[in-house]
């Protein structure tokens, strides 16, 4: 027989999330600030559950399957090691998948970018009871949504058997569907428990994680409520509000429209480079966006690295002319054609004014330019009058999309397709 080891769970995960490590309703949701260990804490549930009860399998779902390995898979081979049974578990890090030795019980991962390897999951032990939608916000419909839920059916002679799906994500937007199918009282689905949560719960972040995350209540409020709160993101004085999200194959689309754009907003230690890529359909008054870059710390090196590995060494790339050595610098690096974007009195303001003309269909790989244009709102003054000129935030990949638009005035026609695969 196997030993049993005796864990001490509120030693082992902390405050704050009692009710949902024991809660046991259909949907279990959790949207929360930054490190507010829900990712960690789910995880941790997860392996100690399955250990507990024998009938019980997990399929784990994210957006795009690329995305998995580290943050998922990741995230529950930390939990066996926490919880010291890492002998009992057995790892395949090329599907990824993760099995519990002793039952044969899986731990199943996959993508909604291929959802029929979803749809046909079978496991040899037990049920397939159990789904875990991570950074769920990067679900663009409730219709995708709703189909890897139907895969969770069936049912196990055992009076502690229950199905159940746990939802985690950061919010950013309060026009997401997350919000009006689990949070809002009048439309929340049944059988839903839902919570929301802060650093606040998390013992394990030090001095510095605390204070990083306190100052923005000073520096940058309106970024605190959802950093820091876990909040929605506000919609109200959206500067685009003609856009959506959905899949295209940006191939085809390029050979339709043959206009493309690409635009770079420089960042370093405190703001992420920002690049955009996107193709235009003036016929119909269409902006595809479909590829992004969005990563702080990069050298001019390394940005160039990024963007030639993505295939746009050749592409005319217009970035922000308030930094011409770098721009000099990746053009000396092999981005020959980067130039440096035009300003003047009211450049902002007339670029913003441009892209108002078009409609903007976001693929939803781009999750940092969805996030972006959901939180990009209009300033207010002292009094809470709207001013006319956007916030200071939420802007890199906005700026970056106004440099790429100058494109336009030159008529440059589309050329090498990059592969995004």
């Amino acid at each position: 027989m196997m030993s049993r080891k005796k864990i001490n769970i509120r030693k082992l995960i902390g405050g704050g999330y009692n009710r949902f490590w024991h809660n046991k309703n259909f949907y279990r949701v959790v949207k929360g600030s930054r490190g507010s260990k829900k990712s960690k804490t789910t995880a941790l549930n997860f392996i100690y559950r399955m250990m507990k009860h024998p009938w019980a399998n997990l399929l784990v779902v994210r957006r795009f399957s690329n995305t998995l390995r580290q943050s998922t898979y990741t995230d529950l081979k930390w939990a066996i090691n926490k919880l010291g049974v890492s002998h009992l578990w057995k790892t395949n890090e090329s599907l990824p998948e993760l099995t519990y030795i002793p039952t044969g019980q899986k731990i199943i991962f996959r993508g909604l970018d291929d959802p029929l390897k979803i749809t046909s999951i079978t496991v040899e032990v037990g049920i397939l009871c159990w789904l875990w939608f991570e950074e769920a916000y990067e679900i663009e419909s409730e219709d995708k949504f709703r189909t890897v839920v139907e895969s969770i059916r069936g049912s196990f002679d055992d009076p502690d058997f229950f199905k159940q799906v746990t939802i985690t994500f950061n919010p950013w937007s309060e026009r997401h569907w997350l919000k009006r199918v689990f949070f809002d009282v009048e439309t929340q689905e049944d059988d839903t428990f839902a919570i929301t949560t802060t650093f606040r719960v998390n013992e394990w972040l030090d001095d510095q994680d605390r204070k990083r995350y306190t100052s923005l209540y000073k520096t940058n409020p309106r970024r605190a409520r959802i950093v820091c709160d876990g909040e929605w993101g506000i919609a109200e004085g959206l500067v685009y509000e003609n856009f959506e999200v959905r899949e295209f194959d940006h191939e085809t689309i390029i050979q339709q429209v043959q206009t493309t754009g690409y635009g770079l907003d420089f960042g370093y230690v405190h703001d992420p480079t920002a690049f955009v890529a996107f193709a235009v359909d003036q016929k119909e008054k269409e902006i595809y966006i479909f590829d992004e870059l969005y990563e702080k710390g990069l050298s001019n090196q390394m940005i160039y690295n990024r963007l030639a590995k993505k295939g746009y060494e050749k592409s005319p790339i217009i970035a922000d002319s308030a930094e011409p050595k770098s721009i000099d610098e990746l053009k000396r690096l092999g981005l020959r054609r980067i130039k440096g974007c035009e300003k003047g009195k009211d450049s902002v303001m007339h670029g913003i004014q441009l892209i108002q003309n078009y409609k903007i269909i976001i693929h939803p790989r781009c999750v940092h330019f969805i996030e972006e244009i959901n939180n990009y709102v209009y300033d207010k003054d002292r009094e809470g009058n709207t001013l006319n000129k956007p916030i200071d935030e939420f802007n890199h990949l906005m700026d970056a999309l106004r440099y790429g638009m100058q494109s336009l005035s030159r008529k440059k026609k589309a050329r090498a397709v990059p592969s995004l695969y």
